[in-house]
This record gives structure tokens, C-alpha cells and sequence, in this order.
């Protein structure tokens, strides 16, 4: 009693699939991307683009403060001892 198996295709290379070339690019820059947020929250350095993405999300219509004056801003929180601290 002889059974058949089914046909299995090739897959191309993953080299002629520019899909999955994007893919891992992608992958790639997210990680990146995670992995600088981290290391600036490890070591307190403010993110500017972080603000903004957040100050548009929860404070519509506030103005935007701009780099500079973010910057400031975050050195005076982190060395006056006014705002939020861990220490």
C-alpha cells in the first residue's frame, strides 16, 4: 500500500523576495527605534519627538514648545529638583 506524499514548491531565496527584505528591515529599525528610547530613559536625556507625539495626542490645541525651549526646560526640571524625579 503505497501512499503518495504531497508536492512541497520551492521557496525562492529570501534574496528574491523584496517582501521579506522590507520586512526585515523594518524589524531591524523598530528594534533600533526601542532600543535608543530606552537608552535615553535610562540615562535622562529628554526626547523632543516623544513630547510632541504625546502633546498632540493628549493636549490638542496647547502650543508646542520648541526644541530649545524643551531642552531648557528639562535641564532646569533636572537640576533645580522641581518636577518629576526618581532620586
Amino acid at each position: 500500500m503505497s501512499t503518495a506524499l504531497p508536492r512541497i514548491e520551492a521557496r525562492p531565496p529570501a534574496s528574491d523576495r523584496p517582501d521579506a527584505d522590507t520586512a526585515w528591515r523594518a524589524r531591524v529599525a523598530g528594534a533600533g527605534r526601542a532600543l535608543r528610547q530606552g537608552w535615553l530613559q535610562i540615562f535622562g536625556i529628554p526626547d523632543y519627538e516623544r513630547y510632541v507625539a504625546h502633546a498632540a495626542a493628549h493636549h490638542p490645541g496647547e502650543p508646542l514648545l520648541t526644541r530649545r525651549e524643551f531642552y531648557l526646560a528639562s535641564i532646569d526640571r533636572k537640576y533645580t529638583g522641581r518636577g518629576p524625579r526618581c532620586c
